[in-house]
């Protein structure tokens, strides 16, 4: 059996049935006995907290319709939002304080998206405050309280070297020292690294670990030790030397796992699968495949329908501002690059004149330009010009969260000066996203920018939209950047 682990991220198992997640969760994803355990309990955590708030609150356990509709909603709400983010994700490779603070963001914008919808559409809104509040409340530290005792749970079994695997490494580079690292962070994950074996291809030494020969010697040691795992952290380029590492294994039952020396590379959401039963390394990809893409789907047809909804009157009131302040049409279309470098008609509430880029063209905005009209002026100081955005998200051709999208000559020019750039088009472009509320809009450093959108592409789940769009009532509407 050969494995592929890239440091920081996934590890893959390949076999002849195909690919399984690892045992190994504190360098993989979460182990599926633990995730289950606080999938399930967080369902049952979250409806009998909101029995037992009915009980306190009303003195009874017989509820009415009203209340056990609204938690059997809320029910769908924590499945989608849960899920949806990264909280069942590399579970016992961050830390207890890290699950707790995740709990803590997660579960108040999961009780404000149920609270809006009940009072957008009048369905249980008129349930008791108080319980609403007991509910959370109860709900939240049951969340807390179980991953608490499960990571508890874990370190004492990791503390009684219960079912610890003994390790080598195979070459030196900096991959193999970042799994050598991680390792000796992680009490919990049950592995012990006894040193590593020197290739020709080494890029400096491991520190952390004692060298234990040559890679000759490879073979003799696994078998006379009892190795239970062997890392091979060797160039992908020098496949004589895989071949020849595994030819040195070939009698022994240890899992064979390769760290491959990716120097050089810029990686994005980068994985192993199987296609048409061979595997495969896939070094770049969007992160809205299958159920993501689905998930961001419905995130974006449900909370820009909503939206719309909520602020029509304050669209339609700066509609006939902008009709009054100067001739021309209320909506100005400009040509943005969006998802797989699709062009598409970015809608804008119009704040310049219909004939100031004609002798100028396609400029920058910067401090200082006065182009703009007077409404304009505040529409943009305010971002409310980016409202009618909100239609292109129900049409499909941008999303409410997502790197902003810009025109196709400033494309041309930015994809060869900034490196990695043409890679915020591998998900739809955004209303808001990571850069804008961290600051960096408008006249700002576009590689900050741009680090800031991978950084997004990345880490994408639902949760970290919901916190991009929390954090942008608070911080990215007005901005000093904004002009």
């Amino acid at each position: 059996m050969v494995n592929y682990w890239f440091p920081g991220d996934l590890m893959l198992s390949s076999s002849a049935t195909g690919f399984r997640e690892s045992p190994l969760i504190a360098l993989g994803r979460v182990n599926p006995l633990l995730g289950l355990i606080l999938r399930a309990g967080d369902l049952g955590i979250f409806v009998a907290s909101g029995m037992l708030a009915f009980a306190v609150r009303f003195g009874s356990v017989e509820m009415g319709a009203d209340y056990m509709h609204t938690i059997s909603r809320g029910v769908l709400f924590a499945v989608i939002v849960l899920n949806g983010s990264s909280l069942y994700r590399r579970w016992r490779g961050r830390s207890t304080a890290a699950e707790l603070l995740k709990v803590m963001t997660l579960w108040p914008l999961m009780f404000c998206l149920m609270a809006v919808y009940a009072l957008a559409m009048r369905d249980g809104h008129d349930t008791s405050r108080l319980w609403w509040g007991g509910w959370f409340g109860l709900s939240i530290t049951g969340a807390l309280l179980l991953r608490m005792a499960v990571g508890a749970a874990v370190r004492w079994v990791s503390a009684q070297k219960i079912d610890t695997r003994i390790s080598v490494v195979v070459g030196a580079n900096p991959e193999a020292q970042g799994l050598v690292d991680a390792i000796r962070r992680d009490d919990s994950c049950g592995i012990e690294v006894r040193g590593w074996f020197a290739t020709h291809a080494d890029r400096g030494e491991l520190t952390g670990a004692p060298m234990l020969g040559r890679l000759d010697n490879l073979g003799e040691y696994v078998a006379s030790r009892n190795v239970d795992l062997v890392w091979l952290a060797l160039p992908m380029r020098d496949q004589a030397k895989i071949a020849f590492a595994l030819d040195q294994l070939k009698h022994s039952t240890a899992d064979i796992k390769l760290v491959p020396d990716l120097f050089g590379l810029h990686l994005l959401n980068h994985s192993v699968e199987e296609i048409a039963g061979l595997p495969v390394i896939t070094l770049q990809q969007t992160p809205l495949l299958g159920r993501a893409r689905l998930i961001k789907a419905v995130e974006d047809f449900a909370l820009s329908t909503l939206i719309l909804f909520m602020i029509s009157p304050l669209m339609i009131t700066i509609a006939i501002a902008v009709k009054l302040s100067s001739p021309g049409p209320v909506f100005y279309r400009q040509q943005r690059v969006s998802w797989n470098n699709k062009t598409f008609d970015m809608l804008k509430f119009r704040s310049m004149p219909t004939d100031a880029e004609q002798k100028t063209g396609a400029v920058w905005a910067r401090a200082g330009e006065s182009r703009s009209t007077q409404v304009g002026a505040f529409l943009r100081k305010t971002s409310l010009d980016e409202l009618p955005q909100f239609l292109n998200v129900l049409l499909g051709d941008m999303s409410i969260v997502g790197p902003r999208p810009e025109r196709p000559v400033f494309v041309e020019q930015f994809k060869n000066e900034i490196p990695s750039y043409m890679k915020k088009h591998m998900v739809k472009a955004g209303i808001t996203g990571w850069a804008q509320v961290n600051g960096w809009r408008g006249s700002t450093d576009l590689t900050k920018r741009i680090e800031c959108d991978i950084e997004y592409i990345e880490n994408w789940s639902l949760g970290f939209d919901l916190k991009i769009i929390v954090l942008t009532l608070f911080k990215g509407f007005i901005n000093k950047n904004a002009y």
